[in-house]
């Protein structure tokens, strides 16, 4: 059985994830401590005490959703998984990170630090309230890549996130993105709704972010990582640093190909698909996507025991 390691992004956080698994398990402990030295800040109280509009706040939910990801990777390996056991590995948006940390392209304080500084650049690449993100559902990608640039009049409005063959994310300027979402209710769309998120992200509006990145990115070791790592913006298999450092700074304002990226990986025999850190939805996606996939999710204690079990 050919096997993936995928890894959540935004919008998977929530208050207290990750605390169970760093009191069963002093390696996923390690990580929390490890994030919250690399940004000289309690970002774990705040993970598991702190308010939800605190946490969704980007500067916090990326690094943050990255340390639960790595801390439920630690504590599988300390149960007899190694990264070798995947033939590749891939994240949503933000989550790439954490693939590239998992596979030992990156430091976990690197990690952090990248992205604390991309949930900050790509706050305030665009006012509050310019820009906006709607989800269409029941629309293709190709129908919806025709809704964004009917809507767009001469404003930004983008395919941001093809996420499954039903669920495509649009991103732009506000008043773009509603046109989006009424044109996509014409074409029959099952539901299209504007999303509860605080930038337009993955589209070129982000180009701000994009350059910001790049700048941070250079500053960074990048290794090549141990398993291939599926990018966002190319939907295949790279495992060159330099490549990778580039893709960084392309997804910022490119299109997170998930659907492609799942589709590919069952191509190459992927039957497993694990999802590693908060929440179910990359599984939700993938069972939409490779309908013979087995999908797992490992974010609690009681997740890998079921495994030992």
């Amino acid at each position: 059985m050919s096997r993936a390691f995928v890894f959540p992004g935004q919008g998977a956080q929530s208050i207290g994830m990750g605390r169970a698994l760093a009191d069963a398990y002093p390696q996923a402990r390690a990580v929390f401590d490890e994030v919250d030295d690399a940004l000289g800040e309690s970002l774990s109280r705040l993970i598991w005490e702190g308010d939800i509009a605190d946490l969704t706040l980007t500067t916090n939910a990326q690094p943050a959703l990255m340390a639960t990801s790595m801390a439920a990777m630690r504590a599988l390996e300390s149960e007899g998984v190694a990264l070798r056991d995947a033939a590749y590995v891939a994240g949503h948006s933000l989550g790439e990170y954490s693939a590239l940390a998992a596979s030992g392209a990156l430091s976990v304080a690197d990690a952090a630090r990248l992205l604390r500084v991309r949930g900050a650049a790509m706050q305030q690449a665009v006012p509050v309230g310019v820009g906006a993100m709607a989800a269409l559902l029941g629309l293709d990608f190709a129908t919806v890549t025709e809704v964004a640039q009917e809507a767009a009049q001469g404003e930004v409005c983008q395919a941001a996130n093809d996420n499954d063959p039903a669920q495509v994310v649009v991103s732009g300027h506000k008043a773009a993105v509603e046109r989006a979402v009424e044109i996509a209710k014409a074409r029959g769309a099952r539901r299209a709704m504007l999303l509860p998120v605080s930038a337009p992200f993955h589209c070129t509006l982000m180009q701000p972010a994009a350059e910001a990145m790049q700048a941070a990115l250079a500053d960074v070791a990048l290794k090549n990582p141990l398993v291939p790592l599926v990018a966002n913006v190319r939907a295949e298999a790279v495992q060159d640093a330099d490549e990778i450092r580039a893709l960084l700074v392309a997804q910022v304002t490119g299109s997170v190909r998930w659907r492609e990226s799942v589709a590919w990986m069952a191509g190459q025999g992927v039957t497993s698909f694990w999802e590693i850190g908060a929440g179910k939805a990359l599984s939700g996606m993938i069972r939409r996507i490779a309908k013979e996939a087995e999908t797992r999710n490992f974010g609690t204690p009681e997740d890998i025991a079921a495994l030992r079990a």
